[in-house]
């Protein structure tokens, strides 16, 4: 697929040979377009942005950073979106862990310069996403705060409060979901979900008291989510028990991508006033089935991490 960074549309058009008047018009409409789009790849790195949507977020004809790398240097520079928050990274875990895990969603956001966007984000079976913004900023003021309110009163039931990923209700949901597609045209089923377990958890918080507890959930949930791609969704089910689901991804590459998750923890050290403390955790990994239901994957992996606890803890059992 080609995209463009620049507005450039007539020269690819020469350059390919390509001739045909309805998609250059549609390019160059859209770039000239008073609506601002964005297309970012499954890894979430911006592959095209319109002359609006570059402004509006302070990018130069031909970056492509990632969206994360984007926000990040938009807050420290106060430009782009207003973020109210004081530490950017944990917001970034918290936004990176609903932003494109399900097919569309609608929003509104504000901007430092004080216009108002609805915002819409549509992502395809492959991870790539579509983004689109009006500005609303005309609109009654008191009717744009209830929507917001309303906004954030929905993220905050699909967040873990402590963690910032997603919550119990938000990853069984997404789970609900994996089992409910529709079948490939080839009839070849191919996703996995695996149960994470923070080992000896328990005797953290015996020896090092509760907050220190707190700690190194944060410590694991900002390791593990590093690994999560954009079809993935990650998210704790309660205590020191998380829930990782690989969609369209063979048992294999889920296992690799486990392994990795493994060795970052056992290289981790999240207590400043401890820094000799290292902990592990331990996986329980699952194939998606043809004929599973959620409760059928659910279980499947809590016995294949019962079994990785059984074995010695510390690695990946699968079933």
């Amino acid at each position: 697929m080609t995209v463009f960074h620049d507005g450039n549309e007539q020269k690819f058009i020469e350059e390919t040979g390509l001739r045909d008047e309805i998609l250059y018009n549609l390019l160059l409409s859209q770039d000239e377009s008073q609506v601002l789009i964005a297309l970012y790849d499954q890894n979430d790195v911006l592959r095209y942005a319109n002359k609006g949507w570059r402004a509006a977020f302070h990018l130069a004809p031909g970056e492509q950073p990632s969206w994360g790398d984007l926000m990040r240097r938009n807050y420290d520079a106060g430009l782009g979106t207003v973020l109210t928050t004081k530490n950017f990274e944990e917001w970034l875990i918290s936004t990176q862990s609903r932003r494109g895990k399900i097919p569309f969603r609608a929003f509104e956001t504000d901007l430092v310069d004080g216009r108002w966007l609805w915002m819409t984000e549509t992502v395809q079976a492959n991870g790539w996403m579509l983004c689109i913004a009006n500005d609303i900023t005309p609109l009654r003021t008191d009717d744009r705060r209830l929507r917001q309110d309303r906004d954030l009163a929905l993220r905050a039931s699909q967040t873990d409060e402590l963690t910032g990923v997603g919550n119990r209700r938000f990853i069984m949901t997404r789970l609900e979901e994996l089992t409910r597609r529709e079948l490939p045209a080839d009839g070849v089923v191919k996703g996995c979900v695996a149960v994470l377990d923070i080992d000896h958890f328990k005797a953290i918080n015996d020896r090092y008291g509760h907050q220190a507890g707190d700690q190194v959930l944060l410590d694991f949930a900002r390791h593990a989510h590093s690994f999560v791609r954009r079809l993935d969704c990650f998210g704790r089910i309660g205590g020191e028990e998380f829930m990782l689901i690989l969609p369209d991804t063979p048992l294999e590459t889920g296992i690799g991508i486990l392994e990795r998750v493994l060795e970052r923890i056992r290289l981790a050290r999240p207590l400043q006033n401890w820094p000799d403390l290292a902990y592990t955790c331990s996986v329980g990994i699952t194939a998606l089935r043809a004929d599973d239901t959620a409760q059928d994957l659910f279980a499947r992996a809590d016995l294949a991490l019962y079994e990785a606890k059984l074995g010695g803890r510390n690695h990946i059992s699968v079933i």
